[in-house]
């Protein structure tokens, strides 16, 4: 999705009166903010309730803007429902646009307020990390309050939060952690449950989980606050048992007759481009994507009059991110999901249509006084007849072994059945659960074991856990965390190199036993380097996701030290080091083992005899001819594409397989001549040991006959 903005402010709702404690003190308080409320003038005599302070002039200008939102009309419903409804759910629908994720947080902050915060502070959860940082940082600009003091928020390897926080955001996925780690539903006042529509594994489970918990069973009066898009309240409704809706109106403004094309561009990118091009050359075009970090910012900044911006986007924007003053939306009718596959333990990105909840909601972004426009590239009878109503949800379209994972957890720590808004795929529920008990992870009644217990603990994918556990073993600690953290937030180049120069930096980094080693000496390098962003650039590395490593590989250290588990010394290069390197992979990653069957680099799986070849990116690839693929390699992933990828791949020997894989597991995989021969290498190594025990045997006999 494209959309053309001239930017203003964004718009939300005053954080000012404090809500009630019933509904008439309710109506009191919001009757007497609506009246009184102070001009910049006499912003002197007016103090921010939540730090003291007295209220800035910028205040007073976003409390004008906030005042026209359409969740505005729905305030004192809200405070309301949320004061008369102790230990139940309020669902709140509206469309997206209406100001629901800025304003409907500061009400419930003022509400945990007039109670004195003595039942926890209120916590908003969000989908996207990258909503969580967003709306944090306007929210606190809306309350006037310092973003990391009393409003703050919680993303992978960035906690900006402290003792004095009140309303935190927070990355649903972390809550989830958090909850399934602890008794009951965690040290809340209020929780608000944002973009439900979204269908995030993590807030369905949360949700299920919630459910579960009975809240008005709980103490302390705990309030949730569930906000979602018209087309979901019917389910939501359903599963929570009729609870208290309250429904945003529509804002004043009108909205666009949308127009079709006739047929679909062969090239809906050049389609798009060319689009915006007829609009207002130039553009100034910015990204809206996961991975972009505080640059999001760039999108709300101002600009000189009469400059457009052009913010190219995807399913992103759909919901989790509310634009100013859009004024033209091309929407392609397309998204980029990835979407994993049980059966072959794989990740594709799928290229499809997007909904008709989808479609709607991005007709919405240029609503407005005057209404802008929409182009959509494609024609009408799409949407009428082949569009799907809602986006699947995603429990139903991810790897659910770190999700299985967390509630054997959740029923360590509290016994109870989960339940879902939609429940997943059994075949997925059952390849999560094998999964998990080769890693050692269930015990024989199918709950977790002391080592499930501790991969549980890891904000990481069950396999490199186990991988980082069995480096305490094998004493290779220092080189697995730095791999795990590469692994999780910088797994390598992302592109060709651009120019020859880059590409000589880069097979300087290269190492000979193969991706995983030379992730680890890109890291040491890069460390080395003082964490220099030019050094980064020239070499094609994504500096961020470098720095990201950094925090994640301290994370990881302290939660290790944390749970007194042994470490080690670093010996990175030695043999012995590259050979325990090695087993600590393949005690994590056996179930990612392909052989090359005929010496060209056509490997054949061994868990589904699907064949892929390796990734353009991976270093034996960049090695001048006559190199010769690797005979056995363990991979990190798999990616069905044109080309079916493994990316990220080592070298191993199959007798090291043999020798660390769980004997059932290899019993388990279809048949095939690699099943063979590793059956056969088992085989041969347990007749050698059971040989050499006989011997020793025997030879302490003698020595005793000799006594």
């Amino acid at each position: 999705m494209v959309s053309v903005t001239k930017l203003q402010g964004l718009n939300s709702c005053p954080a000012f009166c404090r809500p009630c404690q019933s509904a008439t003190m309710a109506s009191q308080l919001l009757g007497l903010a609506e009246e009184s409320s102070p001009s910049p003038g006499e912003s002197e005599l007016a103090v921010n309730p939540f730090d003291g302070l007295p209220f800035s002039s910028r205040y007073y200008e976003l409390l004008e803007q906030r005042r026209t939102l359409p969740v505005w009309a729905a305030r004192f419903v809200f405070l309301e429902q949320l004061e008369s409804s102790p230990g139940q759910v309020v669902l709140v629908s509206g469309e997206p646009g209406s100001g629901k994720s800025t304003q409907i947080p500061q009400w419930c902050a003022e509400f945990a307020l007039a109670r004195g915060f003595q039942k926890g502070q209120v916590i908003v959860t969000q989908p996207h990390p990258l909503a969580a940082l967003s709306l944090a940082l306007r929210v606190a600009d809306e309350m006037d309050l310092t973003v990391g003091h009393e409003v703050g928020y919680s993303i992978p390897q960035e906690d900006c939060t402290g003792p004095d926080t009140l309303l935190r955001f927070c990355w649903d996925r972390l809550l989830l952690q958090e909850v399934a780690s602890t008794p009951g539903p965690g040290a809340w006042g209020v929780l608000v449950l944002d973009e439900a529509q979204e269908r995030s594994v993590a807030s369905d489970l949360l949700q299920g989980l919630l459910r579960d918990a009975r809240l008005g069973n709980l103490p302390g009066d705990p309030r949730v606050v569930v906000i979602t898009d018209p087309t979901l309240e019917p389910k939501l409704q359903a599963f929570w048992g009729n609870p208290t809706i309250v429904h945003v109106p529509r804002g004043p403004g009108g909205y666009p007759t949308p127009v079709y094309r006739d047929t679909v561009p062969a090239d809906r990118v050049e389609a798009a481009c060319q689009a915006v091009l007829e609009l207002w050359p130039p553009p100034r075009v910015l990204p809206l994507h996961p991975g972009c970090g505080q640059a999001v910012l760039s999108v709300y900044e101002d600009i000189d009059s009469g400059a457009r911006k052009i913010v190219v986007t995807h399913w992103l924007a759909d919901f989790s991110f509310s634009l100013p003053s859009i004024r033209h939306v091309i929407d392609s009718g397309l998204e980029l999901r990835s979407v994993y596959s049980p059966q072959i333990r794989a990740e594709s990105q799928v290229l499809r249509p997007v909904s008709k909840c989808q479609a709607k909601a991005r007709w919405l972004r240029a609503g407005g006084l005057p209404p802008g426009s929409c182009l959509r590239l494609y024609p009408k009878s799409f949407l009428e007849l082949e569009a799907p109503p809602v986006p699947p949800p995603r429990v139903c379209e991810e790897n659910l072994s770190p999700l299985v994972l967390l509630l054997k957890r959740r029923q360590i720590a509290q016994p109870g059945e989960c339940h879902f808004l939609d429940r997943p795929a059994p075949e997925a529920l059952m390849q999560a659960l094998e999964d998990l008990d080769y890693l050692a992870a269930l015990d024989d009644d199918g709950d977790l074991s002391d080592l499930g217990v501790i991969l549980s603990e890891f904000p990481l994918l069950p396999e490199l856990a186990k991988a980082l556990l069995a480096s305490c073993e094998f004493n290779c600690v220092d080189e697995m965390l730095t791999l795990a953290a590469m692994l999780t937030a910088a797994p390598g180049f992302t592109h060709p190199p651009l120019c020859a120069e880059e590409a000589a930096l880069r097979r300087a980094l290269e190492h000979a036993d193969g991706d995983h080693s030379s992730l680890i000496q890109v890291y040491e390098a890069f460390i080395q380097s003082g964490a220099d962003k030019a050094w980064c650039l020239a070499r094609g590395l994504n500096w961020k996701a470098l720095c990201q490593a950094r925090k994640l590989r301290g994370e990881l250290l302290e939660l290790m030290q944390r749970i007194e588990l042994p470490l080690s010394r670093p010996a990175f290069g030695s043999e012995r080091n590259r050979r325990d390197l090695q087993k600590a992979l393949v005690s994590g990653f056996f179930l990612k083992v392909a052989q090359d069957t005929d010496g060209t680099g056509n490997y054949l799986l061994l868990t589904h005899k699907h064949v892929a070849q390796l990734s353009p990116y991976c270093c034996y690839r960049s090695r001048r001819a006559p190199a010769r693929p690797p005979p056995w390699v363990l991979y990190h992933s798999f990616s069905i594409s044109k080309d079916n990828c493994l990316s990220i791949v080592s070298e191993i020997q199959p007798q090291m397989l043999a020798e660390l894989a769980p004997p059932y597991f290899l019993s388990n995989l279809p048949p095939s001549e690699s099943r063979d021969l590793l059956n056969q290498l088992r085989k041969e190594m347990a007749d050698s040991s059971t040989g050499s025990e006989s011997s020793t045997t025997q030879e302490l006999g003698d020595a005793c006959v000799l006594q």
